[in-house]
């Protein structure tokens, strides 16, 4: 979390960082006392489209980057990014150098943008890495998915359901080139210690 802060703070203001709590909170609070928080008091019971659909809530009307808790990241991605940022391009940051079993996996329609995003995608392109940008214009159907996701469903779904059934462009941007993974097991743990002592 203090790679996230510090790679943000670099090229965003830290009053506009907002982190969704809820196991360990007093911790995370404690540590990092100048960042803004939302509380899901049922995390124990829901999955992401739940904690996100609380943040994204309290930013009705705005443009929306928001990055899972677990991604490790050179914070030259954030540049790379950030065009599409400011032609309000909703995205979700792909990997396509590997598509592993159990990541979040997408495909892509006719018109270049996803088709499909989830970890049962068959043929899949590449690898969601976790970091993701909804533009203002498409917040409201988003929001709209997300409330009509199961509690234990991933947000991927939400996206999912904003295409398949509102026609929302999400593009796939490729971030190949710059160091970034998910830290879930052990092993993710490792590969990412030695990625940043490179």
């Amino acid at each position: 979390m203090q790679m996230q802060v510090e790679n943000l703070s670099r090229h965003f203001h830290l009053d506009a960082i907002q982190v969704v709590v809820g196991f360990k909170k007093d911790l995370i609070m404690e540590r990092f006392p100048e960042l803004t928080y939302i509380y899901n008091p049922f995390f124990d019971q829901t999955n992401t489209s739940k904690s996100l659909l609380m943040a994204l809530r309290k930013n009705r009307g705005e443009d929306v980057l928001w990055l899972n808790g677990d991604v490790v990241f050179d914070h030259r991605l954030l540049e790379a990014i950030r065009p599409f940022i400011e032609v309000r391009t909703s995205f979700v940051a792909v990997n396509t150098s590997k598509v592993g079993e159990e990541e979040v996996k997408y495909t892509l329609s006719d018109q270049g943008t996803i088709k499909a995003l989830s970890k049962e995608v068959e043929g899949g392109l590449g690898e969601a890495v976790g970091i993701n940008f909804i533009a203002a214009e498409d917040l409201e159907v988003f929001i709209s998915h997300l409330e009509a996701c199961e509690d234990n469903d991933y947000f991927e779904k939400g996206l999912e359901r904003s295409i398949e059934k509102d026609g929302v462009q999400i593009q796939a941007l490729d971030i190949s080139q710059f160091d970034c993974m998910e830290v879930d097991f052990k092993q993710d743990l490792d590969k990412a210690n030695s990625m940043l002592r490179k």
